[in-house]
């Protein structure tokens, strides 16, 4: 997990998920592709929701599969209804979304449809918030359909020992 500073969470995000993904082989056309989505979300998230602002990359025996930008807006119902939408349209164009949504509309084509939006805690306040996610691609051109999620329960205990000791 990477805390993303407001006014540089664009720019963070694309450099953790660049150097992610260089160190997993990935041909610099999806780097350069994923780079654009974590960018576009982490901006969304930076105009639309409050900090804090987390990146999570997660992995699969070592192959990073699924990424999520974390903000503390626990409300994902909007984000989901877009994503429906998306889901439900097979052409749509990128006027539709030019103002609200692009980064949602490069999430969906990018993950062939494999984005979603969910609630969770964020790790660095463990207060409520949520996550918009995405596969990312892999060596082999197969993206998890629905990847697992962590446990977070452990860390959170951890996280608040710490910080009321």
């Amino acid at each position: 997990m990477k805390v993303l500073q407001p006014g540089s969470a664009s720019r963070r995000a694309r450099a953790v998920v660049r150097e992610v993904l260089q160190q997993a082989g990935l041909p610099e056309d999806d780097i350069d592709t994923a780079e654009l989505v974590v960018a576009e979300l982490a901006a969304n998230a930076e105009k639309h929701a409050r900090p804090p602002y987390e990146l999570r990359i997660f992995s699969l025996d070592g192959i990073p599969t699924w990424c999520e930008i974390v903000d503390g807006d626990p409300d994902p119902h909007e984000i989901g209804i877009i994503l429906n939408l998306l889901h439900s349209v097979k052409e749509i164009g990128l006027p539709l979304l030019a103002e609200n949504g692009r980064g949602l509309l490069l999430a969906h084509r990018f993950s062939h449809g494999h984005c979603q939006a969910y609630p969770v805690i964020t790790l660095t306040t463990a207060t409520p918030g949520k996550a918009v996610a995405f596969a990312l691609p892999t060596l082999s051109g197969n993206r998890l359909i629905f990847p697992p999620r962590p446990d977070l329960r452990p860390g959170l205990a951890e996280l608040r020992r710490r910080s009321s000791g």
